[in-house]
């Protein structure tokens, strides 16, 4: 089983409380492991997304790396 479908299939049958709490945890692990976990979910995001909302996310990426 790749990556993509380990991170769907156990977020699958999740509650979006159970998701929100995921993606909190794996933020706040400060550990790399789970950043390909997250990269997952950020291209399901972007792949469901029209323009608009994908140019924002871009924006916010683009500002919040001029400020590291």
């Amino acid at each position: 089983m790749n990556i993509k479908d380990y991170i769907i299939k156990n977020l699958k049958d999740c509650s979006i409380m159970d998701v929100k709490e995921t993606v909190i945890a794996s933020v706040n692990s400060n550990d790399e492991v789970v950043l390909p976990g997250l990269g997952v979910l950020f291209e399901m995001v972007w792949n469901n997304s029209d323009n608009n909302f994908q140019n924002e996310m871009v924006e916010i990426i683009y500002e919040h790396t001029k400020k590291a």
